[in-house]
């Protein structure tokens, strides 16, 4: 089984592998496919990975490719993880928004809108290839913003695009443990958007034990999104939110801290990864030791104006576990192949799931997964709260996905104005301007 992997020269490529060479079973994936722009940036992950299977006989066998329809053809799962702009673009993203006094992160705000606004018709001619040079692939959606990416993607894919994160994954981990639970046994209540979540009850055996939690304050504050919110406002939600809703809940204070902060977190991973790939050209350097000394200080520092803002401290040891996006890949793909069928927490089209929603929404939620693909699983209504912040969110990425499709340079001042984060039409206007001025790519828009 291939799976083609774009983006493949990006720097999370090696734990995706990491995964694959763990499964031994039939009908396994034995061929990786790695497309990438930067042939230099292929050539440094390449070597990570060459390491990492070195000793394990039925390693899946890596290629390398900067052409794209090469990569595509004969795949049966593609897996998207590309950055349009590069980690450079990240940073301008966050300069030119906080210049303007907002939120300028690569999901949330006019960070968000302006990466959505550069990555989704790339997205789509994406979406377009796949439907004619892999017809029967399934594609794996982990491109940021993700799930208005997978929703741009589905209206050329349907139903065989999913995305997927590790953000949910990670509350849910965070929770169980704290319960005294087996995270890999638990069902987590999780609903909203990609980035825009509220875990609403993680029952263990049949019954559900966020009650315990809420109750217990001591309890509640020994974990990241306890230490992030507050013990009092997790409380008064009576849910935990995802920890992206701390740009929201605490707005104000986040865009102080990211404003005052010696360097933005995409300048930060520009900055470090530079040296990593910079290191690769070296044909002695260590590549897997590299790799896993650049991945621990990224994860330490994860987030780090966030808990800056709340006076959270740094993270705790138990807090440094990926949500494991890879090993959801993992579950997702065997799932399909096999009919091994599994729960997971997924980007998927709302149907009939959330009545505040239309069927062509892509949400995030439990879904039922096996040969068929991802199936959402019925969920209760979200608080008036919560469903008012989803929708008007959702209605931003409409706007972006229209301003895309129409080189509207209005509708993308209508996507940023109409953002919760963003707080004047003027300030709006004068995003479009900005970002049009530091990225090529969003030159579409007239």
């Amino acid at each position: 089984m291939q799976l083609t992997i774009l983006g493949g020269g990006g720097f999370r490529v090696p734990l995706v592998y990491g995964a694959l060479l763990g499964d031994h079973a039939e009908g396994r994936v034995t061929h990786v496919v790695l497309h990438d722009l930067d042939a230099a940036r292929l050539d440094a992950v390449t070597r990570v990975l060459a390491e990492q299977a070195a000793g394990i006989p039925d390693a899946p066998a890596v290629t390398a490719t900067t052409d794209l329809d090469e990569a595509l053809r004969g795949a049966d799962f593609v897996f998207s993880a590309i950055r349009v702009g590069g980690l450079e673009g990240r940073a301008a993203d966050e300069r030119v928004a906080l210049a303007e006094g907002v939120l300028g992160q690569e999901t949330v705000g006019a960070g968000g809108i302006a990466y959505g606004l550069r990555t989704v018709p790339v997205a789509v001619d994406i979406a377009r290839r796949v439907a004619r040079l892999a017809p029967d692939a399934w594609v794996i959606n982990f491109t940021n913003p993700a799930g208005l990416v997978t929703e741009a993607m589905s209206r050329h894919l349907g139903n065989r695009v999913i995305g997927i994160c590790d953000s949910p994954v990670g509350l849910g981990r965070r929770v169980a443990r704290v319960l005294g639970g087996n995270p890999d046994e638990a069902f987590i209540d999780y609903v909203g958007l990609n980035h825009l979540g509220w875990l609403r009850g993680l029952r263990i055996g049949g019954r559900d034990e966020l009650p315990r939690l809420l109750a217990d304050p001591e309890l509640l504050g020994s974990f990241e999104e306890g230490r992030l919110f507050g013990t009092d406002w997790l409380r008064s939600l009576g849910s935990i939110p995802n920890e992206y809703l701390h740009y929201y809940y605490f707005n104000r204070e986040t865009v102080r801290a990211y404003q005052e902060a010696e360097q933005t977190r995409g300048a930060f991973l520009r900055d470090q990864q530079a040296r990593f790939y910079a290191e690769m050209r070296r044909t002695d350097a260590p590549a897997l030791k590299s790799w896993d000394a650049t991945r621990a200080e990224r994860e330490a520092t994860y987030m780090a104006e966030n808990r800056e803002a709340a006076g959270a401290g740094e993270r705790a040891e138990q807090d440094l576990e990926s949500g494991g996006y890879e090993q959801v890949a993992l579950a997702l793909m065997r799932a399909v192949a096999r009919d091994e069928r599994t729960t997971l927490i997924l980007n998927v089209r709302n149907g009939t799931t959330l009545s505040a929603l239309d069927a062509d929404a892509v949400i995030e939620v439990p879904c039922s997964v096996d040969a068929n693909g991802a199936h959402p699983m019925a969920v209760s209504p979200l608080p008036g709260h919560a469903t008012g912040l989803v929708c008007a969110v959702k209605a931003v990425e409409r706007e972006v996905l229209a301003a895309a499709d129409s080189g509207s340079s209005a509708t993308a001042v209508k996507a940023f104005a109409l953002h919760p984060l963003v707080d004047s039409v003027a300030v709006a206007r004068r995003l479009v301007d900005g970002y049009r001025g530091v990225h090529p790519g969003l030159a579409y828009l007239r």
